[in-house]
């Protein structure tokens, strides 16, 4: 299998259509279906199904899709690494959880004296890759299912990050609330499993179980989801500073809290420049750094 074949997979997939697919990356929309063709040749099955307006994606496209993104980021860092090490530089590879990546992580790389690479992903698939040697640091958190037990990994304690309940402008909440019981009438919107068990063990304490009627794919789809006024939402605080403007983030007393985590590879110590971007963070949210 190409990589060229993949990437053009990719954005058929993503644009809905073999023409607009050409147009993009420059190539005839014949060559665009042979390349899709081969492909599904050597996986096997069907990725794309062709309509009168367009082509969708299969069940088996669509699991396609969602490795085929990780082996191109991995691909790309590849490439950006070897070059940096050809020229003579090291590169520090990075990965961060959603929240984090929106603003703590792209700030402190501002101060780090070496070129990077930075990976987004949820803390379990994060964890992987630093135990793996992919990543040489990420920034997660011990929300639900919380952190499992690796001898391949360190751990050190960066901060603790407050949820925030996101309501759509104009909501009559949006001046304030006492606390999670103020919406325990409202229906909510979640974007994953750990979210959501955080969720429902603040609404319990809190005397009421959350209504989550709405799912969406990631963050974005989530705060869109409350900003069009379908849902209430419970989002990171690190995130506040990047949220669209037609939604409204309040804090509230009995909000859950997470910790905010540097995971490293257990052995010897991480090279300055990792050491570096860890102090970085841990002053970024007010922790004192060990690393």
């Amino acid at each position: 299998m190409t990589l060229t074949a993949w990437r053009t997979f990719l954005a058929v997939h993503r644009l809905g259509s073999l023409s607009a697919a050409a147009a993009e990356l420059g190539y005839t929309q014949s060559a665009i279906s042979r390349q899709v063709a081969t492909l599904e040749r050597e996986v096997g099955v069907a990725l794309l199904e062709r309509r009168a307006r367009g082509v969708v994606p299969t069940a088996a496209g669509t699991a396609f899709a969602q490795h085929a993104r990780g082996v191109l980021a991995a691909a790309d860092r590849a490439v950006h690494a070897t070059r940096e090490a050809a020229s003579g530089r090291g590169v520090v590879a990075v990965g961060a959880t959603p929240s984090a990546a929106a603003g703590l992580v792209p700030a402190a790389l501002r101060g780090l004296d070496a070129a990077w690479t930075l990976t987004t992903g949820l803390t379990a698939e994060l964890e992987d890759l630093v135990a793996t040697g992919v990543l040489d640091l990420a920034v997660v958190t011990d929300a639900p299912p919380g952190l499992a037990a690796d001898a391949r990994l360190v751990r050190q304690r960066l901060g603790e990050d407050v949820m925030r309940v996101v309501v759509a402008e104009g909501h009559p909440a949006a001046a304030g609330a006492a606390g999670l019981a103020d919406f325990a009438a409202e229906a909510w919107a979640e974007d994953n499993e750990g979210s959501a068990a955080l969720l429902r063990a603040a609404g319990a304490a809190a005397g009421f179980a959350p209504r989550i009627e709405l799912a969406a794919a990631d963050l974005a789809g989530k705060v869109a989801l409350v900003a069009a006024g379908h849902a209430v939402a419970l989002v990171p605080g690190l995130l506040v500073p990047a949220l669209r403007r037609d939604v409204v983030a309040l804090a509230v007393p009995d909000a859950p809290r997470r910790a905010i985590i540097a995971t490293l590879p257990a052995g010897p110590e991480p090279a300055a420049p990792v050491a570096a971007l860890v102090a970085g963070l841990s002053a970024a949210l007010g922790t004192p750094s060990s690393a």
